[in-house]
Parts: C-alpha cells; structure tokens; sequence
C-alpha cells in the first residue's frame, strides 16, 4: 500500500513538472476558468490593483494600456484613475476574459474602456498612443516576447512608462534581470523598480 502510494505521488508530480516545462517552452494565457487565481487574497497582498497603479503615476485624462488584461483586475481601477476623460485599452486575446470584462464595465457604468481582441506582437496598437502601458504577470504568456516588447515600444508615447510585474509562483514568472534585458533590447530604459520577492514591478521609459 505505501509503495503504491508513493508511486500515485511520484506520478502526479511528474505531470505537474511535465505541464510546467511544457508551460514555459509553449505559453499559453491562463485559461478564464482559472481567473480566480489572479483575484485572491494572496495575489491582492503583493501585487493588488492598489499597489500597482501607486507605481504607475496616473492623472486624469491619460491614456492607457492594459496588455493581457484578463477579467479587468486592473482595467476598471485603472478606467476609474483616468477619469471619462481618459481611456484605457484593454487588450486580451481570450474572448471568454473579455466577456468577463465586458460584463464589469457594464456594472461599473464605464464609458471609458476600449476592448481589443489580439496578442501582443500582432501589430494591433496604433503607434505613439499610450502614456502608460501595464503587463501585470503577462509578459510570459507571449510567445515571441521580443515582437510584443518592440509593438509595446512603438505604441507607446515619448517620455511614456511601461509598468511590467512579475509574481513568484507563476509558471510564466520571469527574473527581473531577464525582463530588463528584453526590454533594453527592444529600446525601453529602466527608470524604476518596486519590490524584490515575490513579486516584483519594473517601470521602464521611452527616451
């Protein structure tokens, strides 16, 4: 019996690391079933939508992108910081996340919020249109990060900030040093950096 259940342990734990190196070779968005794992009391503490959007220097009237936006964890603190003034784009590439968008913007009354269906590195966003773009524990889930780092570049606006988090645990999670890098070689400078671990944001600029 013990050996048996040592065996049933052996083989879970191999599927879990077959899944996670799968993962991390072949991203994919985490499904919207499992959106619940970007909203609980652990995600909130270190990485909550109060906490990012201090980093991000926000005013009234700006423009915003929310890359890989998921349910809108951050779209609707962002869509109320900016103000009807202001807009927010929140791209996505999984319809069922931005259904769950869709359905808090209505909750909310928001007229501020522009949804976009694409993966970052399609070429969907316009060029020089965004003070401030936001990947919260997104960047990982791109599969050509170095074409989603150039689009972000061109689509943001001169002097504009690029706020990337990453949080420990994910199976995306990436070194800070990894994303810096990545970043620099697309044409960003770093300018800022909250937190250590487990979870750390990365605020870059466009000279």
């Amino acid at each position: 019996m013990k050996a048996g259940r040592i065996s049933r342990w052996m083989l879970l734990l191999t599927l879990l690391l077959a899944a996670f190196l799968r993962q991390r070779r072949y991203p994919i968005p985490l499904p919207a079933r499992l959106s619940f794992l970007l909203e609980n009391p652990v995600t909130e503490a270190f990485v909550g939508p109060s906490l990012l959007l201090e980093r991000l220097d926000l005013a009234p009237g700006m423009n915003i992108l929310d890359a890989g936006c998921g349910p809108g964890r951050l779209t609707i603190p962002v869509a109320r910081a900016t103000g009807p003034e202001g807009c927010v784009t929140a791209l996505d590439v999984q319809p069922a996340m931005l259904e769950k968008l869709r359905r808090r913007i209505h909750a909310e009354g928001l007229t501020n919020v522009r949804i976009i269906r694409a993966s970052l590195g399609e070429g969907a966003l316009e060029e020089n249109a965004f003070d401030r773009e936001v990947l919260a524990m997104a960047l990982g889930e791109v599969r050509d990060r170095g074409a989603a780092l150039r689009e972000l570049y061109r689509a943001l606006k001169p002097g504009g900030i690029l706020s990337v988090t990453e949080a420990f645990g994910d199976p995306d999670y990436h070194r800070s040093a990894t994303v810096r890098r990545e970043a620099e070689a697309a044409g960003f400078s770093l300018v800022a950096r909250y937190g250590s671990f487990p979870a750390y944001t990365l605020n870059f600029t466009k000279p």
